[in-house]
């Protein structure tokens, strides 16, 4: 999740939205979570930013108004990947600097855009080579959001039209991000700690091992991006504020024609803002819905974060995928 800096009170308002939408659905309409979550435990984990851990109580308060804080469990992750005791990677660290480098030989391809660049980095009083499409443009959404001015400095001010053509550029370059392949190595990597973490935890309340009936993850886009990448959802654009991405899981009552082995009967779901994505994912796009109302089996899922999700890497784990090149 993302929220602007510069205006608290509006990413507090955008987080308790998300927050009712989330209760309405899970609470009120389909009774998923109890009316009443006094002596559940609720799980967050949050970066060490504090933006994030408002965000993120902002939304649970949104959720269970009447919830009691004093049962609240929060973790900060100094890594905004949320990687914890797995941030040793060094092959993911690699792959980012040569996303970067296609980055930087796409921008001084185009002289508008690197003069744009120039003139800004020359403003804020950055060498050009280290201001990147995703730092102004993470700032600058909040003034142009909130219809609030450029930030201006002693050397000038950066303008609308700036912003303007580096957004161009963010677009752009989306679409070859995608067809140069870079960034997904990038993400896989990136993501796989909390795609994996996120699979247990859902293992452990299947087996009646946990009390943890939601679990929140405040972050940043540039923690939910690389995990969008990593499922599959090339359609999905730069998240933008308040994005919510919901993994849930479920459990049908008969078991269902998926009943074999030892996860039959648990199925998974994938919302991004709201939207029932779960079969663009890539380990779930080639599943056969079968029904009117089709679930994507756990098991595809597990199988995903264990194994194939490393496919693209040509190796079977993440150390492996971390640690050595295979490309």
């Amino acid at each position: 999740m993302t929220q602007c800096s510069l205006s608290p009170s509006s990413g507090v308002v955008q987080h308790l939205q998300n927050g009712q939408i989330l209760h309405n659905t899970y609470v009120k309409r389909h009774k998923l979570l109890p009316s009443d979550l006094s002596g559940w435990q609720l799980y967050m984990e949050s970066t060490g930013k504090s933006r994030t851990l408002q965000s993120g109580l902002a939304l649970l308060f949104g959720l269970a108004p009447d919830f009691d804080w004093a049962m609240l469990s929060v973790r900060h992750q100094w890594n905004t990947l949320f990687c914890g005791s797995t941030c040793d990677c060094p092959m993911r660290s690699q792959y980012l600097e040569e996303e970067q480098r296609r980055q930087y030989r796409l921008r001084v391809a185009d002289a508008v855009l690197d003069r744009t660049y120039v003139d800004m980095a020359k403003t804020v009083g950055v060498a050009p080579r280290q201001l990147r499409a995703a730092n102004p443009i993470d700032s600058l959404l909040c003034h142009f959001c909130h219809n609030l001015s450029f930030p201006c400095t002693a050397r000038g001010c950066i303008s609308l039209q700036q912003f303007t053509v580096i957004k161009r550029q963010q677009m752009e370059d989306e679409w070859d991000r995608q067809q140069r392949g870079l960034y997904l190595r990038y993400a896989l990597l990136a993501a796989h700690p909390f795609l994996n973490s996120t699979a247990a935890r859902m293992l452990r309340m299947a087996k009646d091992r946990g009390e943890e009936p939601f679990t929140l993850y405040s972050a940043h886009d540039v923690t939910v991006a690389p995990v969008l990448s990593a499922l599959g959802l090339t359609e999905a654009r730069f998240p933008r504020f308040a994005a919510r991405l919901v993994f849930e899981l479920w459990r049908r009552g008969d078991r269902g024609r998926d009943a074999g082995g030892p996860h039959g009967g648990l199925y998974v779901r994938v919302l991004y803002n709201g939207e029932d994505v779960t079969f663009r994912t890539s380990f779930c796009r080639a599943h056969d819905r079968g029904s009117a109302q089709p679930l994507c089996p756990f098991a595809n899922f597990l199988s995903f974060v264990h194994r194939d999700m490393f496919s693209p890497l040509n190796t079977t784990s993440y150390h492996d995928g971390c640690h050595r090149r295979t490309i």
